[in-house]
Parts: C-alpha cells; structure tokens; sequence
C-alpha cells in the first residue's frame, strides 16, 4: 500500500498520538505523519475531525479515523496480518478495554491535576490520586501480565499502548516536582514493565526524551499563563 494513503496528524509530545504511532509500529505500516502546530489547527485537521476537532486523526484509504483508541483498535482490525494487538479472549478483550477506559477517565486526569495544582496540599492530593491509581494498575498488572513482560503477556497489547503513552509525561511531572512517583517499593512489577515498554523496538523511537518534552511543557504553561481571560 502506497506510503500517501495513510496518514496521521498529530503532534510529537502528545501521549494521545503516540498510541496511534505505536500501533502503527508493531504492525509495520508506512505512514505519512503530518505535525500540528501549537496553537492553530490545519485545515486537513479541522475537515477530518469536525467533531473534536483534535489530535490523532488517522487516514486510511483518505477516510479519518479519530480518537486514539478506536485508532488503535482499528489499527489491529485493518491490518490483522501483524502481531495482534488486543487480546484474542473476549473476557480478556474486555478487562483491558475497562482498564484503558479508567486509565483515561480516572488515572490520567490525576497526573494531569498534579500540574495544575496551586500550593503544597492540592499537590500532596493529586499525588495521592496518581499514586492510588498505581496501585490499582499494579494489581491489573499481575493479572493481565500472568507473569509476563507485559499487560499484552510477550508483547504489547492494546493496555501496555493505553498506559505507556504516558510514561514520558510522568517523568516530566517527576521532574518538575522532585517527586518519584513510579516506585519500584510500591509497584515493581509496574517499573519493570515500563523499562521494557520503553525499549521495545514499537515504542523507543517515538517517546520523547524527558528534557526536551520538560521543554515542550514550560512552554505550554506560558502560553496558557500569556492567554487573555474568556469573555463573558
């Protein structure tokens, strides 16, 4: 299939758009990745995703597909000659869709109040929640993994893409707040885990190098702090 009839836009630092590209990767597919800017958005962009009107939108075939995790799970469906991506067992299909959804729902919403958090309470409180969260999916992990490398079991799976899109991100917040928030005390099989997610041939060429994303990030909080207030 020709490299021009698949597509991405999406944005380097996103987690959301690093699903789609990990995706992707396992299944050996040539695409065109097309970068948005910060702070507009491309025509392409805004005619593919006129819902949301946001990043991942993938093209197959000039037809969009949004939103990173029906990404992913169309991925695994289009090309199902590759390395299968969700789980074969429905139950199994099931318990990862559920924890990808809390993942997205509950746990990253924490990570992210953990930046917006004003004085050392609200932080200590959004620590807390990213740190419960950890927990839980430390539990999820030992079942979904059955003692392998991975929530996928040898390889990765439709859970390890939900997850691990994330992990640069983590550093960063560890970064900026001096805080170790993936503790291999607490959540060991969780730390060996992200070792091997993020040395996976899948996944290493696309996770941003936590300074320059550390960068990225100072940047984006300046913007947001240089917005003029919404209007009445």
């Amino acid at each position: 299939m020709a490299e021009s009839e698949i597509k991405l836009l999406g944005a380097w630092p996103s987690p959301f758009v690093m699903r789609a590209r990990i995706a992707l990767n396992i299944k050996s597919v040539d695409y065109e990745f097309h970068q948005e800017k910060l702070g507009s958005k491309s025509q392409l962009l805004l005619e593919s995703n006129p819902v949301y009107k946001k990043i991942p939108v993938l093209i197959h075939d000039q037809k969009p597909i949004c939103e990173s995790l029906i990404i992913v799970q169309y991925v695994d469906e289009a090309w199902s000659s590759g390395p299968s991506i969700l789980p074969s067992d429905p139950y199994d299909r099931a318990i990862a869709r559920f924890w990808a959804a809390y993942i997205d729902d509950k746990w990253f919403p924490s990570l992210s109040g953990l930046a917006k958090a004003q004085g050392e309470e609200a932080k200590k409180a959004a620590m807390d929640q990213v740190l419960e969260g950890f927990l839980l999916l430390e539990e999820a992990f030992g079942k979904c993994s059955k003692g392998k490398d991975f929530f996928g079991g040898d390889r990765i799976g439709y859970l390890d893409i939900a997850l691990g899109c994330f992990l640069g991100w983590l550093r960063v917040s560890e970064k900026m707040n001096g805080v170790k928030l993936l503790d291999a005390a607490k959540t060991p099989g969780l730390v060996g885990w992200a070792d091997k997610f993020c040395g996976d041939d899948a996944v290493k060429d696309v996770m941003p190098e936590t300074d320059k994303l550390a960068e990225f990030a100072k940047i984006l909080f300046q913007a947001k702090a240089n917005a003029p207030p919404p209007a009445n």
